[in-house]
């Protein structure tokens, strides 16, 4: 094992098909360094025995579905609940297979790296506010329920009809049941399933002071990521003058200034003025 975890997550995330249970194993070892190398080289075994000890033979997205939820849900209590979404170790995937306890997206991410393992035709689905899992060829899906199975890893890998999603997102998202769009049952790439981990993490380290180095490596790896929203850098360059590095913080500023100027001239002085006004605090 050669580099830095943020050098291996940079060329994982590089690579032609990234390799998700890699980087969400990468995401845990930037977490908490004890989780890397035979901690992740154990994860990696885990999820191969788990795929080991699905029968035989499998061919619909049923069959599938009703196996991966015997072995995984009732067989080793992989689930989720609302406790979850408080702890860190919810979202690192070493400590989701510890505790076989996370959250809907780490889930899904056991559902998805066992079920490929067996041979799987799966892919992880981002609904607005939870992610699931589908089973078979994803155009079917809601349309051909013999061809498409949608499951739900939080509970344990729950079958979900088309009206159980709506319904699943309406409760997440604290909106109304509606017909959800096919965008939002398109697969969801390593990438994005990686990013938004990320921004999980992110959003849970956000309110508290003491979590601020847990959102900046969250930023970091997200910036190492080949396809990321460029406001994220003004973000970190806030957090750095937050955290009380005053001139880092106001370089990365007037970097993300210059690149604003192109196409905004008054946001681009308004951020000059807080790169500033960050110099200023040494005084």
């Amino acid at each position: 094992m050669t580099g830095t975890v943020r050098e291996r997550f940079a060329a994982a995330a590089r690579e032609e098909r990234p390799d998700l249970a890699e980087l969400c194993l990468l995401v845990g070892a930037e977490a908490d360094p004890a989780l890397d190398g035979r901690a992740s080289d154990l994860a990696q075994v885990e999820l191969d025995r788990l795929a080991g000890l699905l029968p035989y033979g499998l061919k619909t997205p049923a069959q599938w579905a009703r196996a991966l939820e015997r072995v995984l849900g009732r067989g080793h209590g992989f689930h989720g609940t609302g406790a979850d979404y408080r702890r860190l170790e919810s979202s690192l995937l070493q400590e989701v297979l510890r505790r076989r306890r996370g959250l809907p997206i780490l889930l899904s991410v056991v559902w998805m790296e066992v079920a490929r393992r067996a041979g799987a035709p799966v892919h992880g689905v981002a609904l607005p506010g939870h992610f699931v899992v589908a089973l078979g060829e994803w155009e079917a899906l809601g349309r051909d329920p013999d061809a498409c199975v949608l499951v739900d890893p939080f509970d344990g890998g729950r079958p979900l009809s088309p009206g159980d999603a709506e319904q699943l997102v309406a409760r997440a998202t604290g909106t109304a049941p509606g017909a959800l769009p096919p965008s939002a049952m398109a697969p969801a790439d390593p990438l994005d399933v990686v990013r938004r981990i990320l921004a999980n993490i992110r959003v849970w380290a956000t309110p508290e002071p003491e979590r601020m180095p847990v959102r900046l490596w969250t930023l970091d790896l997200t910036l190492l990521l080949p396809r990321h929203p460029a406001k994220l850098r003004y973000e970190r360059a806030e957090l750095l003058v937050a955290m009380g590095d005053f001139l880092g913080g106001a370089a990365e500023m007037e970097e993300y200034a210059e690149v604003v100027a192109t196409f905004d001239a008054d946001s681009a002085a308004a951020i000059r003025a807080k790169a500033r006004a960050a110099r200023a605090l040494l005084n």
